[in-house]
């Protein structure tokens, strides 16, 4: 992974970044999930923009995205200075999470302060934040000395970009927008994203590459699955990505059972042509038995669960890029590092597809 060897004009890189972010526009960079599309978290115009470049609803909530403090000689660094200007209360659990995990991929949604834009907030009064790992990231946000807001750098609703060839793909008419190039994301799918902000209970409300049990192990802080009476496609989206459509390729994409191959295949009757199917590097290989008017290309994909997700959505875009009329996926094995890759792949194919924008939010 290349991000301890960026150019050595990294720096200069950097400062006009950091300019460009001062004055209002759009800078996409690289984080240790995907890359995001960052704008001044202070300024209402600056955010719009992100949504305006995206085809983002405006009632989406979007993530602060702030610098990890110098430690110096501190042994525990404070990050309560950092965050009191965007949140209401910081608990012990909080701080338990943040000590443990930050900078990392690890999202928290706190009460927001009154001085936080509803632009950001999707009009709610909670404020999700995260200190993104990537040192990239974190040396444009220690230089701007403020919260960017940084949701994916892709049009809504689609596959998340892992390079800067992905962000240049995604908007290519954008000629104003600066990219900083970071080489490929390591952990490739956004972060977990955890509700602190009830006060009571820590609920998680996007599963990613850390776990509930890592959370628990590492700080002894519990955090429970939505209840019912948060379903993901209540009214408003309580953070990013939880839509029920999300992720999604233009080619229809179907997860099929272990040996069921052909079932998926038979939802798709009229489909005689080209299937991308995808494979455990742990299976043998498929036989193309029983379906001959199919022609079958076999991708093989992990069977370790971060090598999986560091791969998933450039799998997913170069596919997507390949004129396939159908891609299948193996649903991933159960157990919760699993989950964040799962809850990926089952918006993807809830989204995927050419007629997708018109059930994005059905």
């Amino acid at each position: 992974m290349s991000t301890n060897n960026h150019q050595p004009h990294s720096s200069v890189l950097i400062n006009e970044a950091v300019q460009t972010l001062r004055d209002g526009g759009l800078v996409a960079f690289p984080t240790e999930t995907v890359y995001g599309l960052g704008g001044d978290a202070r300024n209402p115009e600056a955010i719009q923009k992100i949504f305006t470049a995206k085809g983002r609803p405006s009632n989406h909530p979007v993530i602060v995205h702030l610098a990890a403090p110098d430690k110096y000689d501190a042994p525990q660094v404070d990050w309560v200075p950092l965050l009191s200007p965007w949140v209401r209360d910081i608990s012990e659990d909080a701080l338990r999470l943040i000590n443990a995990f930050w900078p990392g991929p690890l999202t928290l949604v706190f009460k927001k302060d009154k001085s936080v834009a509803n632009e950001i907030t999707g009009g709610q009064d909670t404020v999700a934040i995260r200190a993104p790992a990537h040192p990239v990231a974190q040396e444009l946000l220690r230089k701007f000395k403020g919260g960017v807001v940084a949701p994916s750098a892709n049009r809504f609703g689609k596959v998340s970009p892992t390079s800067a060839a992905d962000v240049r793909h995604e908007f290519e008419g954008m000629l104003d927008l600066m990219i900083l190039d970071g080489g490929d994301c390591e952990v490739g799918i956004e972060s977990t994203i955890v509700d602190l902000s009830s006060g009571d209970r820590t609920i998680l409300l996007r599963p990613g590459a850390i776990t509930p049990s890592e959370i628990f192990s590492k700080t002894g802080v519990k955090v429970y699955q939505v209840g019912e009476e948060h379903k993901a496609d209540e009214v408003l989206p309580r953070v990013s990505g939880s839509l029920k459509a999300h992720y999604a390729p233009t080619t229809p994409l179907r997860l099929y059972a272990p040996g069921r191959i052909l079932d998926a295949l038979s939802e798709f009757p009229d489909i005689k042509s080209r299937v991308a199917v995808a494979v455990w590097d742990s299976d043998s290989s498929l036989s193309e038995d029983g379906h001959p008017s199919v022609h079958f290309e076999e991708v093989t994909v992990p069977s370790d669960s971060s090598a999986f997700a560091s791969r998933l959505y450039r799998s997913l875009r170069d596919l997507d890029q390949q004129g396939w009329d159908l891609i299948l996926f193996p649903e991933p094995p159960s157990g919760e590092e699993w989950d964040g890759v799962r809850d990926r792949l089952q918006r993807a194919c809830f989204g995927s597809g050419p007629s997708s924008i018109s059930h994005s939010n059905s």
